[in-house]
C-alpha cells in the first residue's frame, strides 16, 4: 500500500537477503520475471526469479515455514522484494498502455483503472520497502497448491480475506495461512489473501531501487 508522507528513496541493499538462504524448504514462483502475470511480460527491475526480503522478514518467515513444514506444508512466494521502477511499470501500463490482453485472467470483471482505485495496484508499495510478501501452502501430500478459493493476483472481491463466497474448506485454508503469518508478527491488507507485510518492519519509510538479483547481495 502507498504512503502519504515523505520518504526516503535508495540503492542500498545491505539489509536484504535472498529468502532461500533463510527458509531452505521454501518454493518460488516470482511471477513478475515471468510472463505469467497481470501485464503479460517481464516486470521492470526483475533480473532474476528469485525472492529478496529484508533480513527480520526473512527471519519471521522462516519460523512460519517451520510451523508449516511439521504440518505438512511448504511456503510457496510468488513476490517478495519488488523495486520501485517496477512499481512505476505498473502505473505506467496502468495509464498509458491499452493492452489488455491479461484481463479475462487476472482482472475480468474490472477495468484497469479501477486497479487503482479499490486498490489492488498501489503507486507506492510496501513490496518496495522489503518486508512485504505475496505467498500461498503447497500440501507436501498432494503436492499441489492449497486451493484458497481464487488464484494469487485476481484482481477481485473474491480474493479479498474475509470473503465468504467460496467453501468453507477453502475459507478455513486462508484462516489457515493468515493466523500462522500473524501469530509470527505479519499484518493483512484488506483485498488480497496472499499479502502480507511485517508488522515492525525495519525500513517503514524508505523505498528501495535496486534490481531484485542475488548477485547484487553479494556486491
Amino acid at each position: 500500500m502507498g504512503s502519504n508522507y515523505r520518504n526516503d528513496i535508495t540503492m542500498d541493499s545491505s539489509g536484504f537477503v535472498l529468502l532461500a538462504d533463510y527458509v531452505p524448504h521454501i518454493l518460488q514462483e516470482i511471477r513478475y520475471y515471468s510472463t505469467y502475470n497481470f501485464i503479460g511480460e517481464r516486470i521492470d527491475g526483475y533480473e532474476e526469479p528469485c525472492a529478496l526480503l529484508t533480513r527480520e522478514a526473512a527471519r519471521a518467515l522462516k519460523t512460519v515455514s517451520n510451523e508449516m513444514f511439521v504440518q505438512g506444508y511448504r511456503l510457496k512466494v510468488f513476490d517478495a522484494y519488488r523495486p520501485a521502477c517496477a512499481v512505476k511499470h505498473f502505473v505506467l501500463w496502468g495509464i498509458e498502455d491499452q493492452d489488455i490482453r491479461m484481463k479475462p485472467y487476472f482482472y475480468p470483471d474490472l477495468e484497469k483503472q479501477e486497479l487503482f482505485k479499490k486498490g489492488y495496484i498501489a503507486s507506492q508499495s510496501s513490496h518496495s520497502r522489503g518486508s512485504t510478501v505475496d505467498l500461498t501452502l503447497l500440501d507436501m501430500r498432494s503436492g499441489k497448491e492449497v486451493d484458497m478459493g481464487s488464484p494469487f493476483d485476481l484482481f477481485s472481491e473474491n480474493s479479498h480475506p474475509d470473503y465468504r463466497g467460496i467453501s468453507e474448506e477453502q475459507y478455513r485454508n486462508r484462516m489457515m495461512l493468515q493466523q500462522v503469518m500473524v501469530r509470527n508478527g505479519f499484518q493483512i491488507i484488506d483485498c488480497e489473501w496472499w499479502h502480507f507485510t511485517l508488522e515492525n518492519e525495519p525500513y517503514p519509510e524508505t523505498y528501495f531501487t535496486f534490481p531484485v538479483s542475488s548477485s547484487y547481495l553479494r556486491r
